[in-house]
């Protein structure tokens, strides 16, 4: 456990909102600190924010929302069980994909809501939220569905949620590691609270 003391989420809220480290601050609606459950045993980490979340404020509210709201089902989740955040708290112009250098400024709030959060899950959505958490230039492709380890915490990668709108046959796959996940979390419950 690190020794300096972390700051609430709220507080992280706060200084998330008056970011201009980058020029995406000039180009948002708002800024999409994430949404859920600050005590969860599951930190959900996604790409950067679309369109919807930033007109809304909230992460995962359009298509691929809502098939995440689905895959969270396979798993024995619900949204207000998990904590879901994206390593880009701005949306880049056009969704395109997030540059280094702004992973590099806006990743110091993701690891503060992290540490704020202490999750015993992180699962990672898509190449961008699994390199930088794992500190990997392995894809995607290659880790889904695999438990690793970053630090004390257990990191289960699986593909972004949008994947299967653009290819369905990511939907199983997508399906089968959300199915994984709820065995390994009752796995790992504590006794009492799972049937493993």
């Amino acid at each position: 456990m690190s020794s300096k003391p972390h700051m609430s989420l709220d507080e992280l809220r706060d200084q998330v909102a008056a970011c201009h480290a980058c020029p995406l601050a000039d180009g948002r609606t708002q800024t999409v600190f994430g949404d859920g459950n600050p005590n969860a045993r599951v930190l959900i980490v996604g790409e950067a924010p679309g369109k919807n979340e930033d007109l809304q404020g909230v992460p995962f509210v359009g298509k691929a929302g809502q098939n995440l709201n689905k895959l969270l089902e396979i798993a024995g989740l619900k949204r207000e069980d998990v904590f879901i955040a994206n390593v880009l708290k701005c949306r880049p112009p056009g969704n395109r994909d997030p540059r280094p250098e702004e992973i590099q400024l806006c990743t110091p709030f993701l690891r503060e809501q992290t540490r704020a959060i202490n999750p015993e899950f992180i699962v990672t959505l898509g190449n961008f939220a699994t390199k930088f958490i794992l500190k990997t230039e392995v894809g995607i492709t290659r880790l889904h569905g695999t438990l690793q380890t970053a630090g004390r915490f257990k990191v289960f990668p699986i593909y972004h949620p949008a994947a299967a709108i653009y290819d369905r046959s990511k939907q199983v796959a997508l399906e089968e590691d959300f199915e994984t996940l709820g065995r390994l979390l009752r796995q790992a419950a504590p006794s009492g609270e799972g049937d493993a």
